[in-house]
């Protein structure tokens, strides 16, 4: 529950429009409910022709002379100017100025994450005032603060206008940025462009994924061809059951080396049985 405001000795509102008996000038210029012009008169006689018709007689311009009044229905009047006025407040287009700071020697990580404040107040449709401070002796540099805010102006012309151009005030220099009319259109969306350069670069990717199937495919297919050549068993390097039958050849080769080893030494062995018996012979 609200708290009544005992000490508020501010006077109520009222209406100043001077209507009727109000109206204490000694003649006025009227008009008619129709719109026509009646012509100078006398007040009383102007206020008396109003009552006839049942409508109030209402000064509409003070400052003239003589003022002018007009006839019609006041309370009517009153609903009809503050519908005209709750309209254009409606379709009136409120723009808030914000404020960012930078530095002459702003390093390239904050100088994006600053940059990336102002283009979200521009797609807000505000005005964004960009201020390069300088401290100490970095007054005696101002191309340095007019380099950044000029990189800025240029890098944004998309978003942003340069509604001010950098100014230096003592040890502040400012620069007034003010949304473009893409901006104020609604034409310049992130989301639209995002997916603008999405769907530019997803063609180039699926071009690229179908020409390198075929590379691999065909490096894949030229160790089986080599492997033909040579006399290999396997078709494929990646085949298990060639890989399989690659080691059973090797195991099969390496048991008929031990076979032909065997003989040799029965060989040997038969040759020195026999040079045994030689010497029997001769003893």
């Amino acid at each position: 529950m609200p708290v009544p405001r005992r000490f508020d000795r501010r006077p109520p509102e009222r209406d100043l429009t001077r209507i009727n008996e109000r109206i204490r000038v000694p003649e006025v210029r009227l008009i008619d409910d129709q719109g026509q012009q009646v012509g100078v008169m006398k007040t009383a006689d102007a206020l008396r022709f109003a009552q006839q018709r049942e409508l109030d007689l209402v000064e509409v311009a003070a400052d003239a002379r003589p003022p002018v009044c007009r006839v019609l229905d006041y309370s009517k009047y009153k609903y009809e100017q503050a519908q005209k006025l709750k309209q254009a407040r409606k379709h009136q287009q409120q723009i808030t100025v914000r404020e960012i700071k930078f530095r002459p020697k702003i390093a390239q990580h904050d100088y994006d994450t600053k940059k990336g404040h102002v283009e979200r107040f521009l797609r807000h449709k505000d005005k964004v005032k960009v201020t390069i401070m300088f401290r100490g002796r970095e007054v005696t540099h101002p191309e340095r603060g007019t380099a950044i805010l000029d990189r800025l102006a240029e890098e944004l012309a998309e978003l942003g206008v340069v509604e001010q151009r950098p100014l230096q005030e003592g040890r502040n220099m400012t620069m007034l940025l003010a949304p473009s009319k893409a901006v104020l259109s609604g034409r310049a969306d992130g989301d639209g462009d995002g997916g603008a350069h999405g769907a530019e670069a997803n063609p180039d990717a699926t071009s690229a994924s179908g020409e390198g199937e075929p590379q691999a495919g065909a490096e894949t297919a030229a160790p089986g061809d080599g492997a033909a050549e040579h006399g290999a068993e396997t078709t494929a390097p990646g085949d298990g059951d060639g890989a399989s039958a690659k080691a059973g050849s090797q195991a099969a080769a390496s048991m008929d080396g031990a076979a032909e080893h065997g003989a040799e030494t029965a060989v040997a062995a038969g040759g020195a049985a026999q040079d045994g018996a030689g010497d029997g012979v001769v003893s």
